[in-house]
């Protein structure tokens, strides 16, 4: 049974219900920070089931997500939501989930052939089926990350997992970036591959020296709440 079935009543009657007040509520201020309080919930419920499941007491749970306020330049007051790492020695009992950053060979409109070895974007009401190619070996795998957090955007509403890398990881980051930004699309792209899945497929037109990168699906918008949530759980575990 997965995570969607297993909350506890309570933390998702508290969800429905936050919600349920916000879109009520219309243009209520406090609307975003009660979205973060359902949400955070429903973290702190995962967080304590799969505790449970790995066999791992716990005499109280942690928060794991919090709201956040964010004042942009022009002083407008924004929001968006979190997911902090665990405190030291609280990860969730899980494997800690691998990232792969691989360069782009190839982008062809249609499903992958059974076999051949690429990654299917499946089609939607908003884009068609794709099917992309990667060079594993000129890529990085099975990088894990410094952090991870879920963060809703303050432009588009649209959901995203921003993530961390090593210094390391950092230094060949910006090495594999800078050697494909000049490349005609779509080989001036990475995919990037968690457990087997593309979840990004971002393009670039120089190197990336910053080592965050930004997991938005494989186009802006695919990302629900609770995607976002679960990978970055899932990349950071807080261990």
């Amino acid at each position: 049974m997965n995570d969607s079935t297993e909350h506890p009543l309570h933390e998702t009657l508290l969800h429905d219900a936050l919600h349920a007040h916000v879109r009520e509520g219309g243009g209520d201020a406090a609307g975003p920070y009660l979205v973060g309080l359902a949400d955070g919930a429903l973290q702190v419920a995962r967080r304590r089931q799969r505790l449970t499941r790995a066999g791992v007491g716990i005499a109280a749970a942690a928060v794991v997500a919090a709201a956040w306020v964010a004042v942009a330049d022009d002083g407008a007051t924004r929001h968006a939501h979190e997911v902090q790492p665990a405190a030291e020695g609280t990860g969730n009992g899980e494997e800690v989930a691998l990232m792969s950053i691989l360069p782009v060979t190839s982008s062809t409109e249609h499903a992958c052939t059974h076999g051949s070895g690429g990654y299917t974007v499946h089609a939607s009401t908003t884009h068609p089926a794709f099917c992309i190619h990667a060079d594993r070996a000129r890529g990085m795998t099975d990088v894990r990350v410094t952090s991870a957090k879920a963060e809703k955007s303050t432009l588009d509403g649209t959901w995203k997992v921003e993530v961390t890398l090593s210094s390391a990881d950092r230094t060949r980051f910006a090495a594999l970036t800078g050697s494909i930004a000049a490349a005609p699309s779509p080989r001036n792209g990475f995919a990037i591959v968690i457990d087997g899945k593309l979840w990004a497929n971002p393009a670039v037109t120089s190197s990336l020296t910053g080592g965050r990168v930004e997991i938005v699906g494989a186009f802006v918008g695919d990302l629900t709440s609770a995607d976002a949530h679960d990978l970055a759980l899932r990349l950071d575990t807080g261990r």
